[in-house]
């Protein structure tokens, strides 16, 4: 066995060097050894939670050993970015390195969501339905439509939304269709040409599948194969997985979704069964209307709710008697043929079946469930208060974890990440009930923290302000914005700010605008709706620019070099106090006599500091600093735990010196002209 063992390292490593050279990088301690935990872990199919800072090559750390063990491996990622580089970057040049070291063709695939590829059956139905009913209200609609149907009747083209031209999300909707509302190849005309249909073939016979979070994570939830067959499932950017599988099964209904339900059962099969649902989803459509105009005197802390509001509750009831009559309607219309008329039963069933399901939920909500009414989208949600029994059932008892992040440690333990997942040994072995159920022990884990080839301490400081007052829900205090001003005046520019709240944005804004007004520095400002990647590319290409943004820039965002040598942090990221679930959640483990703040509060927001820390040093050239205008990180307790969890830079609480080195930096960055 050690032989084996020994013979597996060395072909690792002998892959791993060809695929560095590939892409034409360097070799890494970091990377090597966890190359050979991934190796060890598809060997021995034992779960891996590996933590490899910024500068790893993570993905060749795990795609390599994947490759040369021969396992079908499927790979999860969080963001479009992380999956773009797989697959347009990583893959294509591992891919020739390694055909070439291993002496056998590779193969690797990409697979959606059905709603993210063309509906051909949808788009040549000869009766438009209530999506393309849209197009016609909206005549500007057309000329996207025009350009989207010239695009599908191309040659060798993918289907794909992210290949597609540029169009309108309803002109999108209105040809494209969900995996719940799809009549599947075999009933449809168009089964064989389906780009759906043939991405899933392609990916059926793939060494790698890289695909998303939300789609492995809706997967697990229903219990129903939607992926390919794998040996082992690698997550990437791990940290936001448990978040991922919480959206994706928490139920919400809207007035608008409900109604287009009811319209689509209306135009295929009129009648008292149509009505009543129609009349159902007006009712509740003015009922909630009326709720969130009665809403907008309450504080924000209540829209965590007990139960259905009675002024709600009754149409929600009627939502769901309407659509199982027409449920049972439309099963018992057996003498359709016709494929055409087939899909559209399918979609009609599908919408009104799902709104049954959630309204039928919301009206028996569970002791480990919370409902909210968010004002601002007039929507009721409903999500479970943990996943954790989900995942350990649905996914570790599986298949091999490989779950892989620059942040899963919270204060140098991974704890806090394996009992979300559901796989802490010393959780489990306290449950007497606990059984795996499966092939695979989900205790059976090891964790590793292959740290970074970064010099921390030398390349980056960290700023901690001890005197500055403490953070309220009014945002930041008028010291902590002087002390922004003052960093950002000795940086040059050259700054990420990052917030915890709307609010502490629009404060910033209006306070940098006023003190930097006579400074050549561009302040760009994220507004609600603004893409993040247009953002930082305007931040990137502008040294003398800072940008002020809210939590969607706290990750992911890689900006190296001269435009970023200042990372400034308002408050430690605690969550919302209104936030429904972390709440909810909280609440519960205070019940039963544990401490909410320190088993759900103190984690969370580790992990993203350690995101929002991580910001500053990309490269190996980067240096800089990131200050945490928060003196709770220093006065409190529990900071040495957030400390714990973030990026070992050099600590001051000095402001004089921060400056001065923020000043030196700024300075020879000009020199240079960068």
């Amino acid at each position: 066995q050690n032989k084996v063992a020994t013979m597996s390292a060395e072909s690792v490593r002998k892959a791993l060097a060809a695929a560095v050279e590939a892409i034409g990088g360097s070799q890494r301690a970091g990377q090597i050894a966890m190359a050979e935990a991934v190796a060890n872990a598809l060997e021995d199919r034992h779960h891996l939670l590996v933590q490899a800072g910024t500068g790893t090559g993570k993905s060749l750390a795990y795609l390599v050993p994947a490759l040369v063990h021969g396992k079908r491996v499927l790979v999860a990622t969080a963001t479009l970015a992380l999956q773009r580089q797989l697959i347009e970057r990583d893959l294509p040049k591992v891919q020739k390195a390694l055909e070439k070291e291993l002496g056998r063709s590779i193969s690797f695939a990409v697979y959606k969501g059905v709603g993210n590829y063309l509906c051909l059956q949808k788009m040549n139905a000869d009766d438009s339905g209530v999506d393309s009913q849209v197009l016609v209200e909206i005549s500007s609609l057309e000329s996207d439509a025009r350009r989207l149907r010239q695009w599908a009747s191309r040659d060798g083209i993918s289907g794909d939304r992210d290949d597609a031209p540029e169009v309108d999300r309803r002109v999108w909707l209105a040809n494209s269709t969900s995996g719940r509302e799809c009549v599947g190849a075999d009933e449809c005309r168009f089964g064989a040409q389906c780009f759906a249909v043939k991405a899933k073939a392609k990916a059926q016979s793939a060494d790698i599948v890289v695909t998303n979070h939300t789609l492995l994570a809706i997967e697990i939830v229903d219990s129903h194969p939607i992926l390919p067959e794998r040996d082992a499932v690698i997550l990437d950017e791990a940290h936001e997985f448990m978040d991922r599988t919480t959206q994706a099964v928490t139920e919400e209904l809207t007035a608008a979704r409900a109604s287009r339900a009811a319209n689509m059962l209306r135009k295929h099969l009129p009648g008292k069964a149509a009505e009543a649902l129609g009349k159902a989803c007006e009712g509740f459509s003015r009922a909630l209307d009326e709720y969130g105009q009665e809403f907008r005197i309450k504080s924000s802390d209540e829209r965590k709710l007990q139960e259905l509001p009675l002024l709600l509750a009754p149409w929600v009831r009627k939502i769901k008697e309407g659509a199982e009559s027409a449920i049972a309607l439309i099963n018992a219309d057996s003498l359709i043929v016709d494929p055409d008329a087939l899909a559209e039963r399918a979609r009609v069933k599908g919408a009104v079946n799902e709104i049954k399901v959630t309204a039928s939920k919301m009206l028996k909500i569970g002791s480990n469930q919370v409902l909210w009414f968010e004002p601002t989208f007039s929507t009721l949600y409903l999500a479970p208060l943990e996943v954790s029994h989900l995942l350990r059932e649905n996914l570790f008892t599986k298949t091999p974890v490989i779950a892989t992040s620059a942040t899963l440690s919270v204060g140098n333990s991974f704890a806090a990440i394996a009992k979300s997942f559901g796989i802490d040994p010393l959780e489990a072995s306290q449950d007497e009930s606990s059984d795996s159920g499966g092939d695979i022990d989900p205790e059976n884990l090891v964790s590793l923290d292959v740290g970074s080839p970064f010099d921390f301490a030398s390349q980056g400081a960290l700023y901690l302000p001890r005197d500055l007052p403490e953070p309220t829900r009014d945002g930041p205090s008028a010291q902590a914005l002087v002390e922004l001003g003052e960093l950002i005046d000795a940086a040059g520019g050259r700054t990420l700010a990052l917030f915890s709240s709307w609010r502490g944005v629009e404060m910033a804004d209006e306070h940098l605008r006023r003190v930097l007004a006579e400074l050549p520095i561009k302040i760009i400002t994220q507004r609600r709706g603004d893409s993040v990647g247009v953002l930082v590319e305007k931040f990137a290409q502008d040294p003398t620019s800072i940008l002020l943004g809210t939590m969607s820039l706290w990750q992911g965002v890689d900006v190296p070099g001269p435009s970023c040598i200042l990372v400034a942090i308002d408050r430690i990221p605690f969550p919302r106090p209104d936030d429904p679930v972390m709440s909810a959640r909280a609440a519960q483990i205070d019940a039963s006599g544990g401490s909410g703040f320190m088993q759900v509060s103190l984690p969370r927001a580790a992990l993203l500091l350690a995101q929002g820390t991580g910001r500053l040093i990309r490269s190996i050239d980067d240096r800089g600093v990131v200050a945490i205008l928060d003196s709770r990180i220093v006065n409190k307790r529990y900071g040495s735990v957030l400390l714990n969890s973030m990026p070992p830079l050099w600590r001051s609480s000095d402001g004089a010196v921060i400056r001065e080195s923020l000043k030196r930096l700024a300075s020879q960055y000009n020199s240079t002209g960068q």
